[in-house]
């Protein structure tokens, strides 16, 4: 161990309890107490090696550790006077929506355009990387990255919140989600038609395959009740031919 690695593990052991209580009398929070202190000591590895180790380590320390609180303290004042610009408020009701679904209907607004709306939910939400997407609407990486760019520019400039629209609004944000969703379908049905471009790749195989299989199962869905059949028992052959054979 150099010498100021040696330093501060002789101020934790000796020092830690006292900068932890002296901490938490100004942030009254434990665990940002213990943020703030364990900040100190990595801030002490860099400084004590590169200027030496201070001859009073304990009070460096807390010097450290209230700065850190006084901070993070201010930062949180400015964040409780913005919150209510930054937050919207949640729906009375016993539904707790998935964060996921309310990111869906951000990025599927009416107010974006229609290809910003499938590339914003493709990036955002599915994760599919810009240059993929890019390929999908056949056009370049960077008007690809300027479309996304521009409809979450849109979300900020809009004020566009970060939640499920309530019961009582109009369908259309609904509409929208379900336009992108079934969009997002049709170009992985479209994208079939790649393999017989590219026999020897699996994912294009395997992500056609899946929609194959989704397309009986939805058959066998819509069958009558009489002929249902239970899903070890499907045969796509029979259920749709044409749209297997084709894979």
């Amino acid at each position: 161990m150099t010498p100021a690695e040696e330093a501060v593990a002789w101020a934790h052991r000796r020092e830690w309890a006292a900068l932890i209580a002296a901490t938490v009398r100004i942030t009254r929070d434990l665990d940002l107490a213990e943020e703030c202190v364990q900040d100190a000591y990595i801030a002490a590895l860099d400084d004590w090696e590169r200027g030496g180790v201070p001859e009073r380590p304990g009070a460096w320390l807390t010097v450290a550790a209230r700065r850190n609180a006084l901070r993070a303290l201010r930062r949180a004042d400015t964040l409780r006077s913005k919150l209510h610009l930054l937050v919207e408020p949640e729906e009375a009701g016993p539904v707790a929506y998935d964060d996921r679904l309310r990111l869906v209907f951000l990025c599927c607004h009416p107010a974006l355009t229609p290809e910003g709306r499938v590339a914003l939910t493709l990036r955002l939400v599915s994760g599919v990387a810009t240059p993929d997407i890019a390929s999908t609407f056949l056009v370049s990486e960077p008007a690809m990255a300027a479309r996304i760019t521009r409809a979450k520019k849109r979300i900020a400039a809009a004020g566009i919140p970060f939640r499920m629209p309530a019961p009582a609004e109009p369908p259309a944000a609904l509409d929208a989600v379900l336009n992108v969703i079934y969009l997002t379908f049709l170009g992985v049905a479209c994208g079939a038609r790649a393999v017989r471009h590219e026999p020897g790749s699996r994912s294009w195989s395997g992500t056609c395959l899946s929609r194959a299989w989704s397309e009986v199962r939805t058959t066998r869905r819509y069958l009558p009740a009489v002929l249902t059949v239970p899903l070890r028992g499907h045969d796509g052959l029979r259920v749709w031919p044409a749209g297997i054979q084709r894979l």
